[in-house]
């Protein structure tokens, strides 16, 4: 159960590693771009591929999709970057249902770990796989694998490290299932005090603050790069940023100011530094490095 390319690497590596998949559960097809055709999610492209038994409910408690699910009389579930299943659909299996989750349980619970964990600064973060039951993200955890961040790595570079990280962890999960050789660790309760969490991100948190320090502005952009990106508002208009490196050093200008060559840097201040943005996109054009918006747009 999956929708999106993070799903893809996982049932991949399962059918590479000889498990036996049933079926795949995955999101509607829906219109995009600019002709509304409707777009079929990344698992499912990859299940029609290679001839897989798809199924994709509009409703997780309908009865003709849980009379499908049913009749695929799978012994495990595995659920990958999907939506959040009520127990009848959890329940179903009789080795239960297994979560591929982007950080280390207890930690990072939600819908955005990995973005979460780079705008928080962290060092390091990881994959778990768990079994499912009624509270989001707080069954029993099965593996985990701690994964390093370092100090400029982005979110989406990030992604691409755990979806490989966590399709291995996911393989070696299933099959220690499917022998009776695994054990069940509670998620660790003592530490509930200093829970960070992962919410969905809206826009209001993409919005830059630059009356804050210039660590906690970098690990912003950092933490929502390539999506759905940081951004501020200049002369006017919004201005994506990708990309920057932080400089630490007292600011001239005030918060919030910014100042430029027109040629090779756009600076703006933060409390104890500056921001100098070195890949943007200005709304209404396209994505390019600061030199090349410069070169076209004089401030």
């Amino acid at each position: 159960m999956g929708t999106p390319e993070f799903a893809v690497a996982s049932l991949d590596a399962l059918l590479e590693a000889g498990s036996h998949i049933v079926g795949v559960v995955t999101a509607p097809d829906k219109p995009a771009g600019r002709g509304q055709k409707l777009q079929q999610s990344a698992v499912k492209q990859y299940a029609v591929l290679h001839g897989l038994t798809v199924l994709q409910p509009e409703k997780l408690k309908s009865p003709e999709f849980l009379a499908d699910l049913k009749a695929l009389n799978a012994d495990l579930q595995v659920v990958v970057a999907f939506r959040m299943l009520p127990e009848v659909v959890w329940d179903m299996p009789a080795k239960g249902t297994v979560n591929l989750h982007a950080s280390l349980l207890p930690q990072y619970r939600g819908a955005a770990p990995i973005n979460w964990a780079i705008i928080n600064g962290e060092k390091e973060s990881g994959v778990s796989t768990f079994l499912l039951k009624q509270e989001i993200d707080t069954g029993d955890v099965l593996f985990m694998e701690k994964v390093t961040i370092a100090p400029d790595t982005t979110a989406g570079e990030y992604h691409d490290r755990l979806m490989a990280k966590g399709a291995g962890l996911l393989v070696k999960t299933v099959k220690a299932i499917e022998s009776g050789r695994y054990t069940e660790q509670p998620q660790d309760q003592s530490v509930n005090h200093e829970l960070k969490h992962a919410p969905k991100i809206f826009k209001e948190t993409c919005e830059i603050n630059w009356n804050q320090p210039v660590e906690t502005v970098y690990n912003l952009i950092r933490g929502l790069s390539p999506y759905p990106a940081a951004f501020t508002i200049l002369n006017g208009k919004t201005l994506k940023v990708y990309k920057a490196t932080a400089e630490q050093q007292s600011p001239t200008e005030q918060a919030g100011h910014y100042t430029t060559d027109n040629k090779t840097y756009l600076k703006f201040a933060c409390t104890n530094g500056y921001i100098s943005i070195t890949d943007l996109q200005l709304e209404g054009k396209k994505r390019m490095n600061v030199e090349d918006f410069l070169r076209g747009s004089k401030l």
